[in-house]
């Protein structure tokens, strides 16, 4: 998490000013970070963990897989990875990694089955 807070810093959120960071820890031990880049068409804004995994299959090579996904953000807001990185996700990460979110009561910590259930059914994974 802590990594997670910090790369939220470097987001480029000039529209939404909701400053999001992710890491993800990594199947060799190397942990990647991601944040949040806007656009202002908002469709082609890119998260945190897609930023992260985007990273972590440039560096590693597609055979990556990810054991744990920590998401922050420098609201103080819920924010659950959405639905779009939930699917991405869902192809290289293991089913009962961790993924921890904050909420609006506290941090949520959670398998990724549970977040995206129907992954391992549909083969997504």
């Amino acid at each position: 998490m802590e990594l997670a807070h910090e790369v939220a810093r470097n987001s480029y959120s000039p529209y939404s000013r909701f400053k999001v960071g992710a890491a993800l820890a990594l199947s060799n031990g190397e942990t990647v970070t991601g944040t949040n880049v806007e656009n202002v068409s908002y469709g082609l804004t890119i998260c945190a963990e897609r930023a992260a995994l985007l990273q972590a299959v440039s560096r590693f090579g597609p055979a990556i897989r990810v054991r744990a996904i920590a998401v922050a953000n420098l609201n103080d807001a819920a924010s659950p990875p959405c639905g779009a990185c939930r699917q991405v996700l869902a192809e290289f990460t293991e089913p009962d990694a961790p993924v921890a979110f904050p909420l609006s009561d506290g941090v949520r910590v959670m398998p990724f089955a549970e977040l995206m259930p129907l992954a391992t059914v549909l083969n997504l994974k």
